[in-house]
């Protein structure tokens, strides 16, 4: 059971792949939002069960008809892979029932003592992957994630190719949104990286966001540019998964389509502001230089926090000590 938000659910993919992969004999059902099924078709031996928030299952009452509805699926042994108050009354409900139950230990002494200003303890935390994986671990399903499977790149629709102009170029992906503004690179200066990496006739760069402001910052950055194309608001998340697996590399703030990028294998070049991959959501099976992290020694107390909803004042301009030239850079090494 993971409900939200769109990386925190992206980031179990890779570890229910490799769950089924090295345990055939396992029969998994996620839980989650309607909205992220597509996040889980094609994986073996795996079901989706919709949960209803605004009907079914709203409420105390919800949740009881959630647990009846989950019984009848004859469920042996319940993972919580979001402990937050929903899933408890769940789990519990399972073990008071004589099931298997485990949740996932979510290191918040380890988060405040990296986020804080004072006597910070900057190392490396363990990542939600491996977070996940404990959770199996003690239902008695070993995992490792060393060696992870990817899905098959999606073959694209004609109607799609007609969005994009087709697949002959070295495409781009670029999400410069994040739900917090200090996670997001300052907009002028990704302006600076599309301008750049456009220069380049073998690239095509799609332009990824949701909203009615950012499809219009999103425009901006693609007009009288023959090979940047805004793709916010013209296709359905389904549609979208299948063209971000067909990315040579994505440009992401700590958002959900980083998450969503190396869920699907894509190499994912990531920037951090006030937070740091140092809190455990790197990207899945990505190199740690391939996160960018605000200078440190010009900004001591980041990260200052875990999900970037913290402003800190005079750390307002933290990220725009990453270079345009350093992210163009990384970029164009990694599609060599």
């Amino acid at each position: 059971m993971r409900l939200s938000a769109m990386g925190d659910v992206a980031m179990t993919v890779p570890v229910l792949r490799a769950l089924v992969s090295q345990h055939p004999e396992i029969k998994l059902t996620v839980i989650s939002r309607p909205f992220f099924k597509p996040f889980f078709e094609g994986i073996p031996q795996v079901s989706f069960f919709e949960f209803d928030e605004k009907e079914r299952h709203k409420g105390l009452a919800g949740l009881l008809r959630l647990f009846q509805d989950l019984k009848r699926l004859n469920i042996d042994a319940f993972a919580d892979l979001h402990n937050v108050l929903r899933s408890k009354v769940i789990r519990n409900l399972f073990a008071l029932s004589g099931k298997r139950t485990a949740s996932v230990d979510k290191g918040r002494e380890g988060k405040k003592a990296l986020t804080r200003s004072g006597n910070k303890i900057f190392t490396q935390l363990p990542t939600m992957f491996e977070r996940h994986a404990k959770v199996f671990e003690e239902l008695g399903f070993a995992l490792n994630l060393d060696n992870p499977i990817f899905p098959e790149r999606a073959v694209l629709k004609e109607e799609m190719r007609a969005i994009i102009g087709g697949e002959e170029q070295q495409l781009i992906g670029i999400a410069p949104f994040a739900q917090y503004d200090p996670k997001v690179y300052p907009l002028d200066l990704m302006l600076v990286v599309i301008e750049e990496l456009s220069k380049i006739p073998n690239n095509k760069i799609l332009l990824f966001g949701g909203g009615t402001r950012e499809i219009e910052i999103l425009d901006s950055f693609s007009n009288n540019k023959n090979n940047v194309i805004n793709m916010a608001g013209k296709v359905k998340l389904k549609q979208e998964l299948e063209l971000i697996s067909k990315l040579d590399v994505m440009l992401s703030m700590d958002s959900g389509n980083a998450h969503i990028a190396a869920m699907l294998g894509v190499k994912v070049i990531s920037l951090y502001g006030a937070t740091h991959p140092f809190a455990g959501f790197a990207p899945f099976n990505q190199p740690i230089e391939n996160a960018l992290v605000a200078y440190r020694k010009e900004y001591p107390l980041l990260p200052t926090s875990v999900y970037g909803n913290i402003k800190v004042a005079g750390y307002e301009d933290a990220m725009r000590t990453i270079l345009p030239e350093s992210i163009v850079e990384k970029i164009n090494t990694s599609l060599k």
